[in-house]
């Protein structure tokens, strides 16, 4: 995600820009908006701001063509990093690609398993203690990701006068930004996250 933040962040820079929200969001391009929280709150802030919706690449904003096609005649101007320069008539090329490629990797993805499962390979995993210990250690990982990108965010929004919890979350809030969790902001989230 760091990767796709400065590429945002340099292309915004090079077209001479200001950043007026920033959404960071892990779902997967072939989820629906109704699944996307971030993505909604990105749209709400564009339309409110007549800002243009800046992705770090097409396929990380979605690979459901039908979802594109909406966002497309949603109202809101968005750019692709990776292809700054497409207009209407490719985007709509280019999801239809995306969608595609995401139903071959699924496609292939089963078929990969039957040959396997028809080897006598038994699929699952064998080792559930040792699942979870991992699965807890890269909760662990994640928060801490996340707590590197927000922490800065927050000094931000300090520098700015705001001090109080409170006035932190509802600053977070307007600029659309959720927890790890994707959920509201609290005072004792924010002391959390700053502890």
């Amino acid at each position: 995600m760091t990767s796709q933040t400065d590429t945002v962040r340099r292309f915004v820079t090079s077209q001479h820009g200001e950043t007026v929200g920033e959404f960071f969001e892990v779902e997967s391009g072939g989820k629906t908006d109704k699944d996307r929280h971030q993505l909604s709150s990105a749209l709400t802030v564009c339309k409110k701001t007549k800002s243009t919706l800046v992705v770090a690449k097409l396929d990380r904003l979605s690979r459901n063509a039908e979802f594109l096609l909406r966002l497309q005649n949603a109202g809101v101007d968005f750019v692709c990093c990776d292809c700054p320069n497409v207009d209407r008539f490719t985007v709509g090329i280019l999801a239809l690609v995306a969608q595609r490629e995401r139903e071959l990797i699924s496609e292939r993805t089963k078929a990969g398993l039957q040959i396997v499962k028809s080897r006598g390979v038994r699929l699952g995993n064998p080792n559930g203690k040792r699942q979870v210990r991992l699965m807890v250690e890269g909760s662990k990982r994640r928060k801490e990701h996340f707590t590197k990108q927000i922490r800065p965010i927050i000094e931000e929004i300090r520098t700015t006068g705001v001090d109080t919890l409170q006035g932190i979350c509802d600053c977070l809030t307007i600029r659309g930004i959720r927890t790890a969790n994707g959920k509201n902001w609290y005072p004792s989230t924010v002391r959390n996250y700053l502890q």
